[in-house]
Parts: C-alpha cells; sequence; structure tokens
C-alpha cells in the first residue's frame, strides 16, 4: 500500500481547500454589501469584515486538523467561538499526490510556523479594484518559507458573467508551483511593480535610479508576484518599511519554487521564525529572472536609509 503522503503535503492540501472557502467569504462578505471598514493605524491600514472573517475560518480550520501547528496571522482576533460554517476541513486530492520534496519529509507539525495574510490589498478591496486582492497563506520552516498557497477570489471578474470567478496557485520549495502560466517579462525591457497606496520620497528615489521602461502600481504583495511570475513585470521593488512576514511568506516560496528570488532592499533573505520581527523593515525587491542587474541598481542612500 501507498505511504501516507508527507505533513507538508498535507498541510499544503489542506492549505489550498481553506484558500478556496476564504475566497467565498471574501466574494459573500462584498456581494453582502457591507464591509465593515474599520481603521487600524491610519486611512491606509483598514480591516474589513472579509479580514475578520477569512482570518477565523484559515486558523481555525488548519489549527482543528494540525493542532500543533504555529499559525501567525495579520489581525489581532480572538482564536475561540468561530462558528461551524466558517471551519472547511477538505483539502485538494492533486496536491496529495504528488511527491513530497526528500529534504521535507521528515517535517514535524510543531516545526511548522504558518504566515497567513487573509485578505491582502485590504484597502483595493474597499475601493473595488478586487483583481488586486488575494488570501495568502505561507508555510515556513527553519526560518524559510518552504511552500504557499495563493487565492484570487477575483481572478477573472471582468470576463463576463459566465466566467469562473478566482484561482488559487500554489508552489513547493523543490517540487514547483501550480495554478497558473510561468511567462518571463519580456527580454529587455524593464518593468517595475511597485506600491499603490504606500508612496514616500524614497520609494519614488529608488524607482527612479532603477530607469524603468514602465512602472506598474498596484495593490497588494501577494498581486505583484502574480505580475512577475506571469511576466507582466520583471522587478517588485518597494523601498520603504509596511510590507509585512504574512504578505512575503506565501509569494515568497511560489517565487523560489519557479526560480525567482526575494530579499529586502538591502538584499538579506527574510526569515520566517516564529520570534521574528513582523515587519519586513527594509523593503522589498524580487524578480522571476536578472535579480543582480536590479539589485546592482538600488542606490546606497536607499540601502542607508532602511534598517532592517
Amino acid at each position: 500500500s501507498m505511504a501516507s503522503p508527507a505533513l507538508l503535503m498535507r498541510v499544503v492540501a489542506s492549505a489550498y481547500s481553506v484558500a478556496e472557502k476564504a475566497a467565498t467569504i471574501v466574494r459573500n462578505v462584498m456581494s453582502a454589501g457591507d464591509l465593515g471598514i474599520v481603521e487600524k493605524a491610519g486611512p491606509n491600514d483598514l480591516q474589513t469584515k472579509a479580514d475578520r472573517l477569512v482570518q477565523m475560518s484559515i486558523c481555525a480550520s488548519l489549527a482543528r486538523k494540525f493542532p500543533k501547528l504555529t499559525i501567525i496571522g495579520e489581525e489581532e482576533l480572538p482564536t475561540d467561538d468561530v462558528t461551524e460554517d466558517l471551519i472547511e476541513d477538505g483539502h485538494c486530492e492533486e496536491i496529495l499526490k504528488k511527491p513530497c520534496p526528500a529534504q521535507y519529509t521528515g517535517i514535524k507539525e510543531e516545526e511548522l510556523i504558518i504566515w497567513v495574510d487573509p485578505l491582502d490589498g485590504t484597502k483595493e478591496y474597499t475601493e473595488g479594484l478586487l483583481d488586486h486582492v488575494t488570501v495568502l497563506i505561507g508555510i515556513a520552516y527553519g526560518g524559510k518559507a518552504i511552500a504557499g498557497v495563493i487565492n484570487q477570489p477575483y481572478y477573472n471578474y471582468e470576463a463576463g458573467a459566465n466566467a469562473v470567478l478566482g484561482r488559487t496557485i500554489w508552489g513547493v520549495l523543490g517540487l514547483g508551483a501550480f495554478g497558473f502560466q510561468l511567462t518571463e517579462a519580456p527580454a529587455g525591457k524593464h518593468i517595475v511593480v511597485t506600491t499603490r497606496s504606500h508612496s514616500s520620497a524614497l520609494v519614488n528615489e529608488c524607482i527612479t535610479a532603477l530607469n524603468p521602461d514602465h512602472v506598474i502600481r498596484v495593490g497588494g504583495a501577494g498581486n505583484k508576484i502574480i505580475q512577475l511570475i506571469e511576466g507582466k513585470a520583471s522587478a517588485y521593488v518597494f523601498a520603504s518599511p509596511g510590507c509585512k512576514k504574512w504578505d512575503t511568506c506565501a509569494p515568497e516560496a511560489i517565487l523560489h519554487a519557479v526560480g525567482g528570488k526575494i530579499t529586502d532592499i538591502r538584499g538579506n533573505a527574510f526569515q520566517y521564525n516564529k520570534e521574528v520581527k513582523h515587519m519586513n523593515s527594509a523593503g522589498v525587491l524580487a524578480t522571476l529572472r536578472n535579480y543582480d542587474y536590479y539589485a546592482s541598481r538600488i542606490p546606497n542612500t536607499v540601502k542607508e536609509s532602511l534598517v532592517p
């Protein structure tokens, strides 16, 4: 008989279904019309009913199935009294059929840290820029992002009434990434994707130094990594604090699974162990290809302004 699938693959398979449930919650909150918006640290730091319900759903669903996981979510929320309708206990069979990379077959539940952004691109969600929105479930081991799930609840939403809404992208280091068509940005073109609502003099100074052919300003870290892996942008550059570990963990695993690279603006790798501070204080630099080209052009003045 087949050996039962390795723990990592079971967690990823469950996270896939949990993310699809999350997408349904996101769409239901939007269609019901009352977003329940509260400001956290200010008008660009919002939380909606969808952020709250999705985080409760993801955390409670994964904790019930894998009680020894450490799960770190963006929102400060009570974990008790989660209603049964928020629990998802399914899993994706396709993922369980794939082999676990050898270096991860012996992982124990208590060694995994799950970083959850229930709704990445909240501000865009409240403004109706629905294609910017993602649900992020990142899986870390030994301080590294090793697997991730990105759900886009509104993928295809402009394709007409009969279009299938939403998609789930997932990946595991050493196995690959799935659910999208890997595409490289046009050769010789320097297309930079950056923040839409968190711009600053430093952010702009850094972009100007790269002398890009084109700059795309969109919300959401998950969305920006998707721009890289689908060939719409050649670099994701954010010379500012503000991005957090739950923004980068899932996208990092997927990007690294297809040979890309993400670091802070100074070139340091991100750490994802549970003791680490949540803020990525030194910004983000990510590419699918040609990382060194962009890294070598970040001005020292910019690097010196950002302390990890």
